[in-house]
């Protein structure tokens, strides 16, 4: 798993850029997070629903594509719970199942109290092809 981290925290400039780390990751689970800088607010003063989708979105795909196996998003949803004001923000994905094409994962996402702020579903259709790394 130390390869698959190393992989994802590196070449995910997009997660990077936004400020999200890779906590954890093991086959089928991953957990992110991202320490809310300024960048990170809407006009209204609260988290960025993008910002909070894209910690979401880099969970799910290293939750997805920790088998080695590279796995492609083909259908998601979200829905916002509590508005996110600062802090950090935690994202917890976990396989729901899994099968020689397509897998789904949900995805929680916290604040430092623990209480829900969004939670993301998942699919992917998955290929054959190993991840380079």
């Amino acid at each position: 798993m130390e390869t698959m981290h190393e992989f994802f925290s590196s070449h995910d400039l997009f997660a990077r850029h936004s400020g999200i780390e890779l906590v954890e990751i093991s086959e089928g689970r991953a957990v992110t997070a991202m320490k809310v800088q300024p960048y990170h607010f809407n006009a209204a003063g609260t988290v960025h629903g993008g910002a909070i989708f894209t910690l979401a979105d880099f969970a799910f795909a290293a939750a997805s594509n920790s088998y080695g196996t590279v796995a492609m998003g083909i259908s998601t949803s979200m829905n916002f719970v509590k508005a996110a004001k600062g802090g950090t923000l935690h994202a917890v994905a976990t396989e729901q199942s899994r099968n020689a094409k397509l897998a789904s994962y949900n995805v929680m996402i916290t604040d430092d109290d623990g209480a829900t702020v969004a939670i993301f579903q998942g699919m992917v259709y998955r290929k054959s092809d190993r991840i380079a790394g």
